[in-house]
């Protein structure tokens, strides 16, 4: 597996349905009550953080899915822990709804809001970086995607293109990427690793592979 420099594959994986990996997931913070278990989903761009939340919710009645993206639009690649953790973190552990407009949504007129009605049971919080110390407090659980980076680069140019822009943009992302996750090694932290593409055989609808965290 290609992976940048200085993050660590992980070892020992195996197969385990998602009914399982919820179930793991969940069990990681027993003594929630009264509000949603947070559960967050890292990875590099590409890793598939989107496929694996969206399979994850299917599984799990009553749940919700975060895309930092949706926070981090228009505003900064990684500068947008206090941001989270204030509008929709802390709502989230004292049991409320969630109704958030960041501000550069009200300044460039994009339509909606970041929302979660009270009494959901779990709420997936997926985007690179959100697997950080900052964030810790309000974290039940989390899952960091490990895949390898020609596999991520191919998904990336299918999904956003190959044009001169794109390649400029990816080069920006990457130059805040490495150093913010050398930093934070959230492949290190995560309560569970997921294969992003994986050589071991098993079903993709029902399936994942598993690791546990890397040793830091």
């Amino acid at each position: 597996m290609r992976l940048h420099h200085g993050e660590t594959e992980a070892v020992g994986w195996r197969r385990a349905t998602v009914v399982d990996v919820v179930r793991q997931l969940r069990d990681a913070s027993p003594d929630v009550t009264g509000r949603p278990r947070v559960i967050a989903i890292d990875g590099r761009g590409g890793a598939g953080k989107t496929t694996l939340a969206e399979k994850l919710r299917t599984v799990q009645p009553s749940s919700a899915i975060v895309h930092t993206d949706d926070v981090a639009w228009n505003h900064a690649c990684f500068d947008w822990g206090a941001v989270l953790a204030e509008n929709i973190l802390q709502p989230l552990h004292r049991g409320e709804s969630v109704g958030f407009r960041p501000d550069a949504w009200v300044r460039h007129d994009r339509a909606g809001s970041i929302t979660i009605p009270a009494g959901v049971d779990v709420v997936w919080v997926e985007g690179t970086g959100i697997i950080r110390e900052e964030l810790d407090p309000w974290l039940d659980a989390s899952v960091y995607v490990q895949g390898d980076l020609d596999e991520q680069e191919r998904l990336l140019v299918a999904r956003d293109g190959d044009s001169p822009e794109q390649r400029e943009h990816v080069t920006n992302w990457l130059r805040e990427e490495l150093p913010f996750m050398l930093r934070e090694r959230p492949w290190s932290r995560a309560t569970l690793i997921v294969a992003g593409s994986s050589r071991i055989d098993h079903d993709p609808d029902t399936e994942l592979v598993v690791a546990p965290p890397v040793s830091p």
